[in-house]
């Protein structure tokens, strides 16, 4: 049972994410090591109404998402130097955890008690109707927290790329979105 008030209340991780210093090498590796996959990707990403530390930013990125059984598996490849949670402090992780995501239906409730809590907002978007926050909790052994308000007015994507886990054969280990 998570505590109430703290950021574990709001729900449990769904997804760990990387941004590792060679993509390719990091897709190869969950695909052909890991069995992880397919995964499917996702290229020149913009949050519209994009904000890093509560400025503005143009920053791009492209992600490839699986699933590992209940598990979502994250990579992310910045493509360009503006601000963001991909470059700077907390740029590559290297080979590391960089984010955890935690899925909600009441972004601005999450958002207060994270506040709560002195989690910074590190950055804010919408990718179509769904909104993200990712916070910082602070020094520690922790990562930043990404939470996720979902569309609910389209298609399950994660729905889709889960499906597309169960019993996957290795072949066609990435495939393109959008």
């Amino acid at each position: 049972m998570a505590l109430a008030g703290k950021i574990a209340a709001l729900g449990h991780i769904m997804q760990l994410a990387f941004v590792p210093a060679d993509f390719d090498a990091a897709l190869a590796h969950w695909t052909k090591v890991m069995g992880v996959g397919p995964f499917f990707l996702i290229e020149n990403i913009h949050l519209e109404g994009m904000k890093y530390r509560g400025a503005p930013t143009a920053a791009a990125f492209d992600l490839a998402l699986a699933y590992w059984g209940e598990m979502q598996i994250e990579l992310i490849r910045p493509r360009d130097e503006h601000p963001s949670i991909y470059r700077g402090e907390y740029g590559s992780t290297g080979n590391g955890l960089h984010h955890v995501c935690i899925l909600v239906d009441d972004l601005a409730a999450a958002r207060a008690l994270c506040e709560a809590e002195g989690a910074e907002v590190v950055i804010e978007g919408r990718f179509g109707t769904s909104e993200v926050i990712y916070v910082d909790p602070g020094t520690g052994p922790g990562t930043l927290v990404e939470i996720l308000q979902q569309a609910k007015d389209g298609p399950d994507l994660f729905a889709i790329i889960k499906a597309a886990s169960i019993g996957w054969d290795g072949s066609e280990p990435l495939r393109r979105l959008g």
